[in-house]
């Protein structure tokens, strides 16, 4: 499992679902196991459901009649819990980084540091790639998501570069990207283009409105009482996640009743978002952007 992906802020995360032996939780993001190895293993009669979009993660499914593993995107989560007779949960954890193993293999092409395809599909079974992106979007398109996904400062610039290289030949691997957007990299090189690679596996995914999907449904059917916890790795992502457990919606707009009070549905149990510790940081570099959000559902 540690060779798929060495699982971030573990103790802290299951810490924080508060287990009970006979609870049921979820696992939004199975990934290599690591956290879903943790939980089963305060579990009793309990039982565990775990997602994952990605079927090479399923080779890293535990032996557990306790575990119930869905080879499925978490936007699908109420959905799969009605499937499998459940309609209520005790917990919820979603870790939203990108797997070590994804990372680490070249024809998934998530990383720069790697010659491959642009691909970046999160489930080998979508349609749209990086590689699609790059050649048919237009340049205020390809601006939008480097600006907005990305944070790249010159978004503009960059987006036109693409556009008129391509002109001359499809932008089809990791290599030839880097070639036509190295006149344009502002900054750290190494950081300039993970925002770059960042902004397009974003896109490719639909990511945040994923994520804002998910957490609507984790309103729904998490109990009284049941935790909600969260990592997330950019600004973007816990933003969302802040303003979800603030307001109850991914808006960040508070919703009212009738006679004008704030409705609340969460409440917060991280004033600030717990971060990884140095010692954490120095066995798993890839740890450093985590932030961790634990929330309890009051309503």
């Amino acid at each position: 499992m540690s060779a798929y992906h060495v699982p971030v802020l573990l103790e802290e995360s299951v810490a924080g679902l508060n287990i009970q032996q006979d609870g049921i939780y979820v696992d939004a993001t199975y990934g290599g196991g690591g956290h879903s190895k943790a939980i089963i293993e305060k579990l009793k009669e309990g039982r565990l459901i775990a997602f994952d979009q990605d079927i090479d993660a399923a080779a890293n499914k535990l032996n557990d009649d306790r575990l119930i593993f869905i080879n499925q995107n978490f936007k699908h989560l109420k959905r799969m819990l009605r499937v499998h007779g459940i309609t209520e949960v005790d917990g919820i954890l979603a870790d939203l980084g990108i797997s070590s193993y994804q990372v680490d293999t070249s024809e998934r092409g998530f990383a720069h540091r790697f010659e491959g395809p642009l691909d970046m599909r999160m489930d080998k079974s979508g349609s749209l790639t990086a590689e699609d992106i790059l050649n048919a979007y237009a340049p205020s398109q390809l601006q939008r998501i480097f600006g907005m996904y990305g944070e790249v400062r010159n978004a503009r610039t960059l987006a036109q570069v693409i556009a008129d290289a391509r002109v001359n030949g499809r932008i089809d691997s990791v290599g030839r990207l880097i070639e036509v957007i190295a006149p344009v990299i502002k900054g750290n090189r190494n950081r300039y283009l993970s925002q770059v690679f960042q902004a397009l596996r974003m896109e490719v995914n639909d990511e945040l409105a994923v994520l804002a999907d998910f957490l609507e449904q984790s309103k729904q059917v998490l109990k009284t009482g049941g935790r909600l916890v969260v990592i997330s790795y950019h600004s973007i992502e816990d933003r969302l996640v802040k303003n979800f457990i603030r307001h109850g919606n991914a808006t960040g707009e508070p919703v009212k009743d009738f006679f004008g009070r704030e409705e609340k549905y969460f409440h917060s149990l991280t004033k600030k978002p717990v971060e990884p510790s140095a010692a954490e940081i120095g066995n798993n570099p890839r740890a450093h952007s985590a932030r961790l959000r634990i929330a309890e559902r009051t309503k």
